[in-house]
């Protein structure tokens, strides 16, 4: 087998060139990518699977093979319109956690479509594939006598990983700006509302209000404010859509500004004095975050520090006498 192997190794390397091994490697998994694909698009139901189907659904008890409107539960819904929806089995996740946490990801970093997740996991594939194939046009381009089998795998598999994982460092990068928005602009809509609620404005009242006001400065906390708005006239309990922007957002204080209005609510307490209560503390925690982050930069600035001022000061002191040891060997030299 390994004669066989080498054989046809060196009968690609005189046909193809130094890159034959690579091309022909290429080329078969294009042509099982080809293959695989029709088939799978085009999938017939199995029979077996049909009648499996049928028996649930006749022995399961009704609450739990149809939903409340009577009918079966699906994780998405379609309506014809996307243009990856006949992909949506390959492209999405079909258990439901892991539909759900990709989902919370996506919203969390402001994607709020139906079809994001089927459009982020295209993302992933598409820009894998053509960072893969860059690969592959940069190996051939830089020729098989210089590079050596390690190298061109290299060249090749990095940019593919890098494509595959650029939409999810895209995503996370989009989650943290945002999360950080909302964190900053926090104390400053509470103040807001705290005025709104002391004026006699009603609390959904007040959130409009605010939404309104920050939107110049803070679009992305308002556009939860506006969501929750949107939510409450829809007829929605409070509670409910108050944990659903805790949840969306991902952030630590709106989680503890939910878990304050539920239980002002609860109790009969008053929302303005809640409210003020809670506005202090998210100024004082606004001013302690400010004050570790002035803590934190003399620690950074020493290696600023040791970067671009000692090499200027060494050249500026013991350049001179370098100069002149070279010029003195120089001369020794000549004579």
């Amino acid at each position: 087998m390994p004669a066989i192997i080498e054989n046809l190794n060196n009968r690609l390397i005189e046909l193809l060139g130094p890159l034959g091994p690579l091309i022909a490697l290429g080329l078969l998994g294009l042509l099982l990518i080809a293959a695989a694909l029709p088939v799978m698009l085009k999938r017939v139901q199995d029979p077996m699977d049909r009648l499996r189907e049928q028996t649930k659904t006749t022995y399961q008890p009704a609450a739990k093979a149809a939903g409340k409107d009577g009918k079966a539960k699906k994780l998405r819904t379609k309506d014809g319109t996307d243009k990856l929806d006949r992909f949506a089995t390959f492209l999405e996740p079909q258990d439901v956690d892991e539909y759900s946490a990709a989902r919370l990801k996506l919203l969390q970093a402001g994607y709020r479509a139906k079809n994001s997740v089927r459009v982020y996991h295209f993302a992933q594939f598409a820009l894998g594939i053509l960072f893969l194939i860059g690969g592959i046009i940069y190996a051939l381009l830089q020729g098989g006598d210089e590079m050596g089998m390690q190298k061109m795998a290299m060249s090749v598999l990095i940019p593919g990983a890098a494509g595959y994982y650029l939409p999810v460092y895209w995503v996370e990068r989009r989650r943290m700006a945002r999360q950080e928005e909302i964190t900053n602009g926090f104390p400053d809509a509470l103040d807001l509302m705290l005025v709104c609620v002391e004026a006699g404005q009603s609390l959904d009242q007040s959130i409009i209000r605010v939404s309104q006001e920050i939107r110049a400065g803070y679009p992305a906390l308002a556009d939860e404010f506006e969501i929750v708005a949107q939510e409450v006239k829809a007829g929605k309990d409070k509670s409910t859509v108050l944990r659903d922007m805790a949840e969306r957002s991902g952030v630590a204080d709106i989680s503890s500004f939910t878990t304050v209005l539920i239980q002002s609510a609860s109790f009969g307490t008053s929302v303005a004095d809640a409210l003020r209560v809670f506005a202090s503390e998210m100024r004082d925690k606004r001013v302690m975050r400010a004050e570790e982050k002035a803590n934190k930069l003399p620690t950074k600035l020493t290696l600023g520090t040791m970067l671009f001022t000692l090499p200027p000061l060494l050249i500026i002191l013991i350049g001179p006498s370098i100069y002149d040891i070279g010029q003195t060997l120089g001369s020794m030299n000549v004579r």
